[in-house]
Order: structure tokens, then sequence, then C-alpha cells
């Protein structure tokens, strides 16, 4: 019996893709960072059973007692009907609750329980970490600079 010994293939060396004109692109930029940090905000949160737009909506309803989901919808940017099915899992959870709100009959304020609130510090403490040099490779005024333009991009000139 013969055997045929196959052609050395060697990998074929990949030629450098020109990405300058992205690269040149505030968004494009801005997505690769969040993409680059979401990863690991993703990995602390897990534990936590929250998705990054729970812990958003939770933390907003820890540092305002009594919020509307008006106002949770603005400060976030979320839809409306979105909001209702991530308020009904924090509160099927018991982290969050509705009550009638002082001032408007027709609206409920929200807050966190106890149980909320504890799990909001341990996961914000988590998040918070992420944010450290070792992750963003940035120093702290390198943080707080970038923090003030994107601020400036998605809030417009009254963020300056």
């Amino acid at each position: 019996m013969r055997t045929v010994n196959a052609p050395t293939e060697t990998p074929l060396q990949a030629a450098p893709v020109d990405t300058g004109f992205l690269e040149s692109l505030i968004g494009y930029n801005a997505r690769r960072a969040a993409l680059a940090i979401i990863g690991h905000v993703l990995q602390r949160l897990q534990p936590y059973g929250l998705r990054v737009v729970e812990f958003s909506v939770l933390t907003v309803i820890a540092h305002n007692p009594g919020v509307t989901s008006r106002q949770v919808c603005a400060a976030l940017d979320i839809l409306p009907p979105n909001l209702v099915g991530l308020l009904r899992r924090l509160e099927q959870r018991g982290l969050i609750e509705k009550r009638a709100h002082p001032g408007d009959r027709r609206a409920h304020g929200l807050y966190v329980t106890d149980a909320g609130a504890r799990l909001q510090a341990q996961a914000q403490q988590a998040v918070a970490a992420v944010e450290c040099s070792d992750v963003t490779h940035l120093n702290a005024a390198e943080q707080a600079t970038l923090i003030a333009l994107l601020r400036k991009v998605y809030q417009g000139p009254a963020a300056a």
C-alpha cells in the first residue's frame, strides 16, 4: 500500500485590515470602548442575576426613592413599554415596590426594598471596580475627561 503525503499547508497570514476611517469616528470608538467594558460588567453582575439595564434601573430607583417610571424612562432613555417588563421582573424578585405617589394620584413612586437596597449596593460596588485603571487603562483624570466628553456628546452642550 502506498501512502501519499498531503501537501504541507501553511496558514495564510492575514493581511492587515484597514479600519482607519472607522477609527476616526466618535461612534465607532465609543461603541468599541463600551464593548470592551461591558464584558467585564456582565461578569460582575452575573452573581447578582442582573442584566446591565436592570442594574441601571435598580440603581436609579435606589438613588432616587419615589421616582416615577416616567422619570426612569427619561433618565435612562428607555421606552415605557420596555420599562414595564423590567419593573415587573424587579418587583417579582422582591427588589422594588410601587407605592402611591404623594403628589400625583395617577402615578406610583418606585422604591427599593431592603433586599433590593442590599443587592444594588453590592452590585454597584462590583460594577465600580470595573472602571479601575486595570480595566480601562485610564487614570482618574483621564476617566473624568472621557466621561465629561461622552456626556457632552449625548446630552449636548449643557453637559459641558
